[in-house]
Formats: C-alpha cells, structure tokens, sequence
C-alpha cells in the first residue's frame, strides 16, 4: 500500500519523507488556507521534495475552466496529479487531462457508481472519502470494498486512495480491503507506530536497565 501525506506543510511532509513515508501527497484548498502559502509557490516546493505523485486541485466549476486550470497547475512540476471534483465537468475534465498524458485525481466520491464513472473516464486515482461518510452513519469502508470488487471485476487500472482518514483503523481496514492508496493527515500516520503493550514493554526494559547501572553511550 502506498501512503500520501494530506497537508501542504512542508516541515511534516519533509519528516515523513526522511523515514521514507512518502510516496505521495494530496492537498485541497482547505489545506492550502491552512498553510497560508501561495498555491503555486507550496506546490511547486512539495513536488521538488518528493518523488511521487503531488494532487493540487482545481477551484473552476466548469469544464472549459476546470481544464485550463488543470493545465496551469500540470505545468509545476511532472508528479502533478490534477485534482477534480466528481461532478460532471469533473469527468469531462478528467477525459480531457487523462488523453493529454496527465495525471488525474478524481475527488469527494462517495458512491460507487461515481467511482465507476471515474475509471471510464480514465482517472489516474479515485478518492472514495471513508470519515464523512462515517459522519452521516453510513460506513465509509463498505464503499472502499464495492469499489475493490468492481474495479477487479472489470480490470481498471484506477487505483483506490482511500481518503477523508481519520484513524488508525481507517488505514487497516483499507490495507485489509485492498486499497491501493491511504491519504491521510500526518499524525494520523505517525499513530500508526503506537501501542500501548510497545509503551508498557519499553518501560519495563528501561527500569531493568537502569538497575543494572550500566551504560551503552
């Protein structure tokens, strides 16, 4: 499973990176408000940063629109991926960028005929997102899995990036399904190498340690 990282701050992609966390990275206009940096300067610094696949996402509502903002943001760097809604004019666009060789991120899916509609129109990645659906009772993974099976069922190339993540079982679930991508904040992921039984077992061996009286350094 590859992880992105969904911010656009680049102290905490950086970190990750380092330990080799990174394959990719999402942001949105919220999280571009959040880090009070201009859109094209901050993408352009994250795509210099990592190797794989950087989304930066439209804000047109229109296709004709969509498209030439898609165009602008392609021409930052050559790991962009073009986020688009999936609206119609999102669809439209996404055909449009896909037969022009560009990466495309097709977002806020929350059913899996919109997922399938994704594929066809030859999305790079869809993005189911698993914590808002959680939020109106129904339960996010249930669309990751449906759309595992079409997907598999017909042969698309789109890869699933499970997004909207907002625990730590939110990336098992996803492993255990089969997406092919999580996205997700990074403390989410650093919550990933917690456990209370590690913490408790760490003490033990300290306190062992120290009556030992001995020193490594």
């Amino acid at each position: 499973m590859k992880f992105f990282v969904d911010t656009a701050e680049i102290d905490a992609i950086a970190e990750l990176n380092d330990l080799g966390m990174v394959d990719g990275v999402t942001t949105n206009p919220s999280l571009i408000l959040k880090s009070g940096r201009d859109i094209l300067e901050v993408t352009k610094e994250i795509c210099d940063l990592v190797e794989g696949p950087v989304s930066a996402e439209v804000v047109a509502t229109e296709a004709d629109d969509m498209i030439a903002e898609g165009r602008k943001l392609a021409k930052i760097a050559s790991n962009i991926a073009v986020k688009v809604p999936l609206t119609w004019a999102g669809l439209k666009t996404c055909k449009t960028l896909t037969d022009e060789g560009q990466m495309v991120n097709v977002t806020l899916c929350f059913s899996t005929n919109q997922a399938l509609l994704a594929a066809k129109a030859g999305a790079t990645f869809i993005s189911p997102f698993i914590g808002r659906l959680d939020d109106i009772n129904l339960d996010g993974m249930d669309l990751i899995a449906d759309i595992r099976q079409v997907y598999d069922n017909y042969g698309f190339e789109t890869e699933i990036l499970a997004a909207s993540i907002r625990t730590v079982n939110h990336v098992t679930d996803s492993a255990r399904i089969g997406a092919d991508v999580i996205t997700a904040p990074p403390g989410v992921i650093k919550k990933l190498a917690d456990h209370p039984l590690t913490d408790k077992g760490l003490e033990i061996f300290l306190a062992d340690w120290a009556k030992t009286g001995q020193k490594i350094l």
